[in-house]
Formats: structure tokens, sequence, C-alpha cells
């Protein structure tokens, strides 16, 4: 396909807001380039008013269902700015052969660097101290030292493994759980593998690396959180699926956990009832995660790549299935 002839859509809202050239490049090389003016994802009903046309697709974190593919009558690539495809009807897009990428690895280490300030900010009580001082306040807040503790990783894939070579550091003990484990990364940082129920039960500190899956929503509910250590800290950097809030929010508030710092929700942003938001104990960042200009520019040029060389016909380098 003659990439001057072809259209593509861009939703994702940060990108080339680092790197200006994201935008030139495309722009130079295809026909024309429709961007969300949103400021936020788009839904379904939407992203199918503006599927038609295109033929391309460097999407964000839109709601890419079946209805929204029925529109697209053109669109030979979807590629993700970013990692999580549960957005997007992969059966659909496999019966209209539309090929789907993703970029894996692009925002791992802004990721870790986030999940390590969060871990950091609770054991510390960064935040509380903070808004102590601005209402007039000089508390002498008492912390505690990652020295010693155990951190627990759910998931040791590309942001596990950053998070660990972080906390390394620190001295601490790095215990971890994934179902496919790098046996050999383990060994090398000094993290000690143990099945999820050892990790829950043992960890100071238990952070979450795992994918959304059908196995994994709603996998920390009330019975996992009853196994976890008393007076431990959740942290969520991965998906808000994984969580179910009600049962986060009761083992706070019974004092069977110290708090929880969450960047992902069940639902973004958290309706306004969602009973974390009332919890001190909680610390809230709004799924910035990933928003760095490291991450945002690595994940704007994998997934502009991908999506040009599926136009051309080229074999993409991240597909998905």
């Amino acid at each position: 396909m003659d990439l001057k002839s072809c259209r593509v859509l861009v939703t994702p809202t940060s990108y080339g807001k680092t790197d200006a050239r994201l935008m030139a490049d495309l722009e130079a090389k295809v026909r024309n380039v429709v961007y969300n003016t949103t400021g936020r994802p788009l839904s379904s009903d939407e992203v199918a008013s503006l599927l038609p046309g295109m033929d391309g697709y460097i999407a964000g974190l839109d709601v890419i269902d079946r209805p929204a593919l029925a529109a697209a009558d053109r669109l030979k690539v979807i590629a993700r700015y970013g990692v999580g495809v549960d957005n997007v009807d992969l059966t659909a897009t496999h019966e209209k052969n539309i090929r789907v990428t993703n970029t894996p690895g692009a925002n791992s280490i802004s990721v870790a660097e986030l999940t390590v300030g969060l871990i950091l900010s609770l054991a510390r009580k960064i935040s509380d101290s903070i808004l102590a001082m601005r209402g007039g306040d000089w508390p002498r807040l008492s912390g505690l030292s990652l020295e010693g503790k155990t951190v627990g990783l759910l998931g040791l894939g590309s942001i596990g493994k950053q998070v660990a070579c972080r906390l390394e550091g620190f001295e601490c003990h790095l215990l971890a759980y994934d179902v496919a484990a790098d046996e050999a990364f383990a060994r090398a940082h000094n993290v000690n593998l143990a099945s999820m129920r050892e990790v829950a039960a043992h960890a100071d500190f238990l952070s979450l690396h795992l994918p959304l899956l059908p196995e994994t929503r709603a996998l920390v509910n009330t019975t996992f959180l009853q196994g976890m250590k008393s007076n431990a800290f959740l942290i969520n950097t991965a998906r808000g699926e994984l969580v179910v809030d009600t049962a986060l929010a009761e083992a706070i508030k019974n004092g069977h956990l110290a708090g929880a710092a969450l960047d992902v929700f069940d639902k973004e942003p958290p309706e306004a009832d969602n009973p974390l938001l009332k919890l001190p104990q909680v610390l809230l960042t709004p799924h910035i995660a990933a928003h760095t200009d490291g991450a945002q520019n690595a994940m704007g040029w994998m997934a502009l790549n991908d999506c040009l060389a599926v136009l051309c016909g080229e074999e993409p380098r991240n597909p998905v299935g």
C-alpha cells in the first residue's frame, strides 16, 4: 500500500507531546492524520465514528470492541501505544484481518520508577508530611526503613524486573512470583522465587505487576487480602481490574493492612463514592506511571514504526497474537 494514500487515526493523548518529530514524521509519510482532541480515551461510539476511511490506528486506552470495529471499512492495523490489549476485541480484529501490535518494554523503566517512589512514599509517610506542613504543622512522623523489609513482586516480567533492579540498593529482601519466572535473572539479582500465596504472606510491601487475564481479574479480593501479612502495604501500578476496591478498603479500615498506593483503577477516573478515595492511608495517582518523556517517546516510535510497517506490507516488530 502506498503510504501517501493512507489515513491514520492517532488517539493517545500524550502522543508527540515530548517529541514533536513523532507527529511531523507521521504527517510527512501519510496522506492524512486525525488526532484525538477530547483529552481522554475514546468510548466505543467515539471510536466507531472515527474509524471509517482509516487505514491505520495508533491507539491509546480507547474501547476498541466489536461495535467500534464494525465501522472499520479499510483498517489494516491497530498499533497500541502501550502494552495492554484488554480493551481490544482480538477476536473481532482477527475476523476482519486487522493486525494488532503493542509496545512491550517501552514504559517498563518509568512504571518501575513510580512503583519505587510509591513504596518510599508509603514507608516514609512523605505525602502525610507534606500535607501537615502545608497546614502549618511540624509533625515528627515515624516511618519505615526498607532495609531488612521484604518487598514482594507479583509478576517478574519486564516491569517487575526493573523494580527488582532498582530495589537492590535498598538492602531489602526481594521475593517474587511469576508463572514463568526467569530463574537466571532471579539468581543474578538476589530475588527469591516463591508461590503467589507465600509472597503475599511474607511481604511487607506487595507490588502488583501482573497482566489482566481472566484468572487475574479481581485476584486481590477479600480472601487474597486476608492472606497478606498483617500491617503490609499493597502497591498497584499494573491494572486496576486486578483489585476489588471495596475489599481493599475494608482490609485497610479494619486494620489488617497498613495502607496502599494505587496508580490504576477498575474504573478510570474512579467514581466519587469509591471508598478508597476517603482513606488517608491510601496514596492515589491518576494513572501516570507511563507519563514520562522517556516512556512516551519510546511508545510513540514503536507504535509508529509498527503501524507504518503493516501499511507497507511488512511484518511488525511487536505483533500481538
